[in-house]
C-alpha cells in the first residue's frame, strides 16, 4: 500500500512538471557596441522556457549562419531552463541578422538592432 501511494505521488508530480509549458523570453545583442567593418559577437540569449525541447538559429540576411556555438542548456529555478548561441561576425551596411527560436510548435524571429556606432 505504502508504495503504491509513493507511486501515485510520484506520477502525480512528474505530470505537473510535464504539464507546465512556459514560452521563451529572447534578447539579441552584440558583444560590443556595432560598428561597421568591425568583427564583433552575435549573442542570443533564450530563457525562462519548459519543456527543454527547442532550437536556435542565427541568420544573416534569412540564411542560417555556420560555425555558431552553444551553451549547454541550463536549467533555472521553476523548472524552466536558457541557453546561448553565438557567433563572431563582421556587420555591414544593409546586412540584417536574425534569431529564429523554435520551442514546441511556435516558431518566432528576432532582430539585432545595431545601433551603429559611426566613424568621425
Amino acid at each position: 500500500m505504502r508504495g503504491l501511494v509513493c507511486f501515485a505521488l510520484l506520477s502525480l508530480v512528474y505530470m505537473t512538471v510535464q504539464g507546465k509549458q512556459s514560452s521563451p523570453k529572447t534578447q539579441v545583442y552584440s558583444h560590443y557596441p556595432g560598428e561597421y567593418g568591425k568583427e564583433n559577437t552575435l549573442i542570443c540569449h533564450v530563457s525562462g522556457f519548459h519543456p527543454p525541447d527547442i532550437s536556435i538559429d542565427l541568420l544573416k540576411n534569412g540564411e542560417v549562419i555556420p560555425h555558431t556555438k552553444q551553451s549547454d542548456l541550463a536549467f533555472e529555478k521553476g523548472w524552466q531552463f536558457n541557453l546561448t548561441k553565438s557567433v563572431t561576425f563582421t556587420p555591414e551596411k544593409g546586412d540584417k541578422y536574425l534569431c529564429r527560436v523554435r520551442h514546441m510548435s511556435e516558431t518566432k524571429q528576432f532582430s539585432w538592432e545595431p545601433n551603429m556606432i559611426q566613424g568621425l
